[in-house]
């Protein structure tokens, strides 16, 4: 009892020696659009995103972090109207030397790719959002980093449900989730091996058997170099244990390349190819999907950018399209964008938090960070 109470008062100590910050922020975001092919063509939103944000530095390499964010929003779209409010981030994170380890909801991100990503296992940002807004993942994330740049991810998760990334079916989230990473450099790049185990639920799907328990594996490889251009690819291959048909095996592969062009103030250009094949039985590809994405960035100004995102379905032939003004003041950006969305948008990352409308459109934004 002596040693708790001792080891209880040290700590109390040390954190009253401690250098500790507490800071606040948040973003708010205005947006309408109008797409005159939807049956209700106006449509209005607001999204507040406050933040709070506690650090303490206990020594050189050792310090205590905690972030808690919330996801404030509400929609209009002519006569009907919606709100919610929900959590967006809430973890604690210790820092060590060389490791740190990160509890609650948070983030999860990893790969090589930038707009088409097999290895989008946690996540659902969508390239055409500005803003790159994407839920979490509830977690236990454990890393450890090399002096020779190599590091470990290990986690695990629960008490998360929905699909994510290029998942067709949800997750069970009364069983936990868990897996790990190394990733280690290369001559002039990076590799990375990942594996994830989790149990799938697919009775919220109509078009499959309903099984609530869906054993399921995956493992992904990634590879980024710098040869004077940017090359990279990302693969995962996921297999379930259960027969639900095409479903049982899913591969997904990606290349991609990007460059800078010296025009003007220099035109960032990145370049995608994927193709995605669910079978009965593994690599048969019988029935792949080709997917071909590209975006670009020209700065016009220091205050103003003009880029562009598209997508192309070879095998529907179907083409996704954005182009956007991004103006920015001290503390408010301004979007102007234009676009085209096809009736389905396979291959994009869908996200719930981004509302997006078929056929083509233009769309209004202004976000103010404080």
């Amino acid at each position: 009892m002596k040693n708790c109470l001792s080891i209880m008062m040290l700590f109390i100590l040390t954190l009253g020696n401690a250098q500790q910050n507490l800071s606040f922020d948040g973003q708010l975001s205005a947006i309408t659009s109008y797409s005159p092919q939807v049956e209700k063509p106006f449509f209005a939103g607001l999204r507040y995103i406050p933040e709070l944000n506690y650090g303490i530095q206990i020594d050189t390499f050792s310090n205590f972090n905690f972030e808690a964010s919330a996801n404030i929003n509400g929609v209009w779209n002519e006569g009907v109207t919606d709100g919610n409010i929900s959590p967006y981030r809430l973890w604690a994170r210790y820092t060590g030397k060389q490791f740190e380890i990160r509890a609650g909801l948070q983030k999860i991100e990893f790969g090589s790719a930038s707009i088409l990503r097999p290895l989008q296992w946690f996540n659902q940002v969508d390239p055409r959002d500005p803003l790159q807004l994407t839920n979490g993942v509830y977690a236990l994330l454990g890393r450890y980093y090399f002096l020779n740049n190599a590091n470990i991810w290990v986690w695990g998760l629960y008490g998360n449900e929905g699909a994510r990334g290029f998942d067709p079916i949800h997750s069970n989230k009364s069983i936990p989730e868990y897996g790990g990473r190394v990733q280690f450099p290369v001559t002039k790049g990076e590799l990375g091996l990942t594996y994830h185990h989790r149990v799938a639920d697919s009775r919220a799907l109509e078009y499959l058997p309903s099984i609530d328990r869906i054993p399921e594996n995956r493992i992904g490889l990634d590879g980024k170099w710098d040869v004077g251009v940017g090359l990279w690819f990302e693969a995962a291959h996921l297999w379930r244990t259960e027969m639900i048909a095409v479903f049982k095996n899913q591969t997904t592969i990606n290349v991609g390349v990007d460059y800078t062009f010296g025009l003007g103030n220099g035109l960032a250009f990145i370049a995608e190819h994927m193709i995605l094949s669910y079978d009965e039985e593994a690599f048969t590809f019988g029935d792949p999907v080709n997917f071909t994405a590209a975006t670009m960035a020209y700065p016009l100004t220091f205050f103003d950018n003009i880029g562009s995102v598209i997508f192309y379905n070879w095998n529907t032939t179907d083409v996704t399209f954005i182009l956007n003004y991004e103006h920015q003041f001290n503390k408010v950006s301004m979007y102007v964008m234009a676009y085209y969305n096809p009736s389905t948008t396979s291959g994009i990352q869908d996200n719930d938090l981004v509302y997006s409308f078929a056929g083509p459109g233009i769309r209004l934004m202004a976000v103010y960070n404080h």
